[in-house]
């Protein structure tokens, strides 16, 4: 087999490089034949040897190990390694002949499952099962006998083929590959994947389809200390909400020019040119070159054409140019802060690992009038109340841990947003901020003018927080007395507890979160894209923008979509911007304002701060009713009701915390319990605080 082989590369390369080449193979083959002499043919690892043909003509050897027979996914396959349907007694595979003799295939199949199969190591789907043959000996010591060591039972390394003896040091060592990116695939490449796309040596691509997106992720894709291109599949919510209130942006104006500032895989900006064409120009940024060069290969993969390139990704076989590049993005390799000095957008995305804050100053600086501005804060250890002296380094908030510790860290972050967008002489219209998981996600417009951020600006306020009930009021612009600010709040704490109850928190944004309006033409858009997923969260958002559990969502416009049973009626679009606002100039006074106008038809009426968690404040000895009742309890009684997204047992409502307690306790039944008299059940009664009286 070896000398063909050397006959065919022969043809293909000069002397010299025949002559090297042989001895290659000679000496691949010659260690292949030697490892397959001391092993048994069965279970001996041996070389694959790959001959690919290059684009010149020339061929290169690649030699990679295939994987043990010990090695299996399913305990199936393991059992497949024998005919125990037949007649006869059988060997087992992974035991030599002296130390397990040949069965009957009811013996040999209670032998597989508890002796190798019950003491397997996982790794990545893959089960390692123990081995006993002569692949490994027990190495004696320099002072004993150097007669021929002992058979010892061992594993064998899905990565790299190492045999190592004990179980536990086998999970170390799969440890260690992780540590270092290193997993199964890299030794196991798919020939499919490899014909699609070229991949460097050393390493090795998974791919993930996300939003008919494709793009190669690394073995250690979700450790960011150890991987330059980190990717989190946990954040497909997020990545869609963007997609999402960018598609809303397009149907305004278009073409916009928008910005990926961290692109890492780049499968955001990919969704956004794959899916919205020509309504969009694409820039991706990446300061990392590794990620660089993923972003273009990921461009290749779907099909999009990279701006300055000179090659463009080949048509699959026979489709001809159903595959041509329908679309063009732009990836840069700059820093994000001088990108976004440098260069005016319509829209820009801010996705860093961790905080955002040191992005916002030169986001608002170049972006244009009526643009949007997404940021994505992930330091959930600063904005939940975990890293207090993080906190007041970053956003400069005083905060403490409260019921309603999701939204407070959502107002924390708005309130960043719009600082920053003030010093650039520029208010923010809120359209949409969301705290889930991991993640806070706030969606802003940006409005050009002083007299926009003086807007901002006045809804920066501080909040008074009663730690005993947890009641809380935003406080009036304006100083006052230490002593006047317990009159702001609604409870009576104060004057029945000694020393202080209350702390004062913030400074936070205290205008609405949600912008009625511009969420439902997200969950349009959700519904075009058959984001089926995002769909009951934007539902969910436009009942808590307008602080009602009405789920009908028909506005007054065009000819609507009916998804789940609920008629979605679209707005109509707003005018389309100048032509020369793209340029970058401000608009006229006039034809500003009017679009402002119009944009501001869109908010509904402000939904009140925060929420009550119905756990938190249920009352001891007595049985609360179901949440849904309860919130038709609270209509009924004349208030402004909604869930939350925030908590799933949240409260959205305009009642204060007395009055959400009285209809919570006046809807609430005792829990009884038996007393020592009769043996029959009677009532407890209890007070408004839970204790129980006489």
């Amino acid at each position: 087999m070896a000398e063909l082989k050397e006959e065919d590369v022969g043809q293909l390369h000069q002397e010299d490089a025949d002559d090297r080449g042989g001895k290659d193979l000679q000496a691949v083959s010659g260690a292949v034949e030697e490892t397959n002499g001391q092993t048994a043919s069965s279970s001996a690892a041996s070389c694959d040897i790959v001959e690919t043909e290059g684009s010149h003509g020339q061929t290169s050897v690649t030699v990679g190990p295939e994987r043990h027979i010990s090695i299996q996914s399913t305990l199936e396959g393991l059992e497949n390694l024998v005919d125990l349907n037949g007649a006869g007694r059988k060997s087992c595979p992974l035991c030599p002949e002296e130390k397990f003799k040949a069965c009957y295939s009811h013996k040999l199949r209670r032998h597989l499952q508890n002796l190798h199969w019950k003491v397997y190591v996982e790794f990545e789907g893959q089960k390692m099962c123990i081995c006993h043959l002569p692949c490994r000996q027990h190495r004696p010591s320099p002072g004993a006998d150097q007669a021929a060591g002992r058979l010892v039972a061992h594993y064998h390394c899905v990565v790299c083929s190492v045999t190592i003896a004990r179980k536990t040091d086998m999970i170390s060592h799969l440890k260690r590959h992780i540590n270092k990116g290193e997993t199964e695939a890299s030794y196991s490449q798919n020939t499919d994947m490899m014909d699609q796309e070229p991949v460097r040596a050393g390493q090795a691509y998974e791919i993930m389809k996300e939003l008919g997106t494709n793009v190669q992720l690394l073995p250690n894709h979700s450790t960011p200390q150890k991987t330059d291109t980190y990717f989190n599949r946990k954040m497909k919510t997020n990545r869609q909400l963007v997609f999402c209130s960018l598609a809303v942006l397009a149907e305004e104006r278009s073409p916009l020019e928008c910005l990926d500032a961290f692109g890492a895989t780049g499968i955001m900006g990919l969704q956004w040119a794959k899916h919205l064409r020509g309504a969009v120009k694409v820039t991706i940024n990446d300061i990392s070159e590794p990620c660089v060069k993923m972003i273009k290969e990921n461009c290749q993969l779907n099909h999009i054409r990279v701006d300055g390139s000179r090659t463009t990704p080949r048509p699959a076989e026979g489709q001809g140019d159903a595959d041509a590049p329908f679309a063009t993005v732009e990836v840069v390799k700059m820093d994000a802060n001088v990108i976004m000095h440098l260069r005016a957008f319509d829209y820009i995305h801010l996705d860093p690992f961790g905080t955002s804050v040191n992005y916002l100053d030169a986001a608002f600086r170049n972006v244009r009038n009526l643009g949007i501005v997404s940021v994505t804060s992930t330091d959930t250890g600063s904005l939940y109340s975990k890293s207090l002296n993080v906190t007041l380094r970053h956003y400069g908030c005083q905060i403490v841990r409260t019921e309603y510790y999701r939204e407070l860290a959502a107002r924390m972050v708005v309130a960043s947003v719009a600082r920053a967008a003030a010093r650039c002489n520029k208010g923010v219209e809120v359209l949409l901020a969301v705290a889930l998981e991991h993640f806070v996600l706030v969606v802003v417009r940006v409005l050009r003018g002083p007299t926009q951020a003086d807007e901002a600006s006045k809804r920066l306020r501080q909040l008074l927080h009663c730690q005993w009930c947890e009641e809380r009021v935003f406080l009036k612009p304006g100083s006052m007395v230490e002593e006047s600010l317990y009159r702001q709040l609604p409870c009576q704490c104060h004057g029945s507890m000694p020393g202080k109850t209350a702390v004062e928190l913030g400074p936070l944004w205290s205008g609405p979160l949600f912008n009625t309006g511009f969420l439902r033409r997200m969950l349009v858009a959700a519904v075009q894209h058959s984001m089926e997923d995002l769909q009951p969260l934007l539902k969910t958002l436009i009942c808590e923008a307008d602080c009602t559990t009405v789920k009908s969502f028909s506005v007054t416009g065009t000819p609507g979509l009916v998804e789940c049973g609920v008629v979605i009626k679209t707005l109509q679009k707003v005018e389309e911007a100048d032509s020369n606002d793209h340029s970058g100039k401000r608009k006229s006074g006039e034809d500003s304002g009017s679009v402002v106008k119009k944009l501001k038809t869109e908010a509904s009426q402000d939904h009140p701060p925060f929420y009550y968690s119905i756990h938190r404040h249920s009352i001891r000895g007595m049985n609360m009713p179901k949440l849904n009742k309860f919130l038709q309890y609270l209509t009924e009684a004349g208030f402004r009701v909604s869930r939350t997204h925030f908590d799933p047992t949240g409260v959205r409502t305009d009642a204060t915390l007395e009055q959400f307690k009285s209809v919570l306790t006046k809807y609430s039944v005792p829990t009884y319990s038996n007393t020592q008299s009769g043996g029959h059940s009677v009532p407890v009664a209890t007070d408004e605080a839970g204790r129980m009286v006489n």
